[in-house]
């Protein structure tokens, strides 16, 4: 306890693994499905339908399982980087997310000891034959939250070089010998950044690097002998290393608010409660199968204008057509097929790529209709270029809706917004700026 403090895993290993099929064509009109197999530590196995919402059981009643999208529960209130509160980055997020319940007492043998360390890592399959180079060991494992983005990755520290993929193809609960060093100064350098960001050091040299080594072995810390709740993540740590007895399940629910918490303990040991923008969710979850709350499916929409002192056919002449030469954010467009069904692949001046596919044309109308493939981290985009007779000039409206997909509103919005805004803004100094 205390300044010694360490958590150290053995054996049993629990394991539950799950493995997605290819997709299925789906009947006439019908959405593709796709399974999955869920295999339990006993080694029974059982088949699930991703988003089916009832889940599958196995006949015992041991375990249920669902698989799907559902609206992502976290809740990312801060821009960290200023250590700034701010409305939740994830808003309107969803999120796949796997569901395993089952009765602990039956599968754990609580009996045998009450305390465990889970982790959960996403693991590619392996190639066949494969001529050149191998997959990764795993594409990125999770313990306790924000291993990588905040305390490795700490936005403090100036010119330090970014460890997080050399972190992810760690072994979850045996990092090599080889690494460790490295990973705990970085820990450590991280936390004392943290630490003084309020110009208040509250944490010992001895206790900061406790907490480095608490950190350095991350698994997400759980005892099911006591209550777990939406105010208990990491109190079996922090009361560990305070060198008091926890009195909680620790853990964390799928409302807990983890970015408060953590961000709390690690800047002033718990001194003063720092709030982010918000405490809620987008959707909280349920004290019910499959917890998680159902997806965000409402449209969003982006609407950016411009008036400007020239006629539409002039101003469409010269962004009427699918290719976008004329906008400054973009370095270069490939133009591949011809008509609708055209598409265009954007390599934008900071290197990222955006792919995209044209819909519908009037050029009477003056207005094209285009779908994102790639590039932007939404799902159902549609984008509409549109310019019409305002006044004794024109208005030019670009307008997309969506829905999220791995991003929240705010930096689709954002992403979107900006590309919309910065475009049409470079239209005024040609045709200049309408009433």
């Amino acid at each position: 306890m205390g300044d010694a403090t360490k958590f150290v895993t053995s054996d049993p290993e629990i394991r539950f693994s799950v493995r997605f099929d290819t997709l299925e064509r789906g009947a006439s009109g019908q959405k593709p499905i796709q399974r999955g197999t869920c295999t339990f530590p006993d080694g029974q196995t059982l088949r699930v339908v991703v988003n089916d919402e009832k889940g599958a059981s196995t006949p015992d009643g041991t375990f249920r399982v669902f698989a799907g999208l559902r609206s992502d529960p976290f809740i990312l209130a801060w821009i960290v980087s200023a250590m700034r509160p701010f409305q939740n980055l994830l808003q309107n997020d969803n999120v796949l997310c796997i569901v395993i319940e089952f009765d602990t007492r039956r599968v754990l043998e609580p009996d045998r000891g009450s305390l465990f360390g889970v982790i959960a890592e996403t693991v590619p399959l392996a190639r066949q034959n494969a001529l050149v180079g191998h997959e990764p060991s795993r594409l990125d494992w999770v313990g306790r939250p924000e291993q990588t983005n905040v305390r490795l990755n700490c936005a403090f520290l100036k010119d330090a070089d970014d460890l997080r993929d050399l972190w992810n193809q760690q072994t979850p609960f045996a990092i090599a010998d080889g690494f460790r060093s490295l990973f705990l100064q970085r820990l450590k350098d991280s936390l004392a950044a943290y630490d003084m960001h309020d110009g208040r050091q509250d944490w010992t040299p001895a206790a900061l690097t406790a907490n480095a080594n608490m950190f350095l072995d991350d698994f997400l810390l759980f005892d099911v002998a006591k209550p777990i709740n939406d105010t208990s993540h990491m109190e079996i740590e922090k009361s560990t290393l305070d060198g008091k007895t926890y009195q909680t399940g620790g853990g964390r629910t799928v409302d807990a608010n983890v970015i408060d918490v953590l961000l709390t303990w690690i800047v002033n040991r718990d001194r003063e409660l720092l709030r982010g923008g918000t405490t809620k969710a987008t959707k909280p979850g349920s004290k019910t199968f499959p917890y998680f709350a159902t997806p965000n499916l409402e449209l969003q929409h982006v609407t950016e204008r411009v008036n400007l002192n020239a006629a539409p056919d002039k101003i469409w002449e010269l962004i009427g057509q699918f290719g976008g030469d004329w906008h400054p954010l973009i370095a270069n467009i490939k133009l591949i097929g011809t008509g609708i069904g055209q598409l265009r692949v954007i390599e934008t001046i900071d290197g990222k790529q955006i792919i995209e596919r044209l819909d519908a044309t009037d050029n009477s109308a003056r207005s094209y209709r285009y779908t994102n493939i790639s590039g932007i981290p939404a799902s159902d985009y549609t984008g509409t270029l549109e310019v019409k007779p305002s006044g004794t000039g024109s208005s030019v409206e670009w307008r997309a809706q969506y829905l999220g997909n791995g991003q929240g509103d705010l930096v689709v919005r954002t992403i979107v917004s900006t590309l919309f805004k910065t475009g049409l803004e470079s239209l005024k100094p040609r045709f200049g700026a309408g009433k």
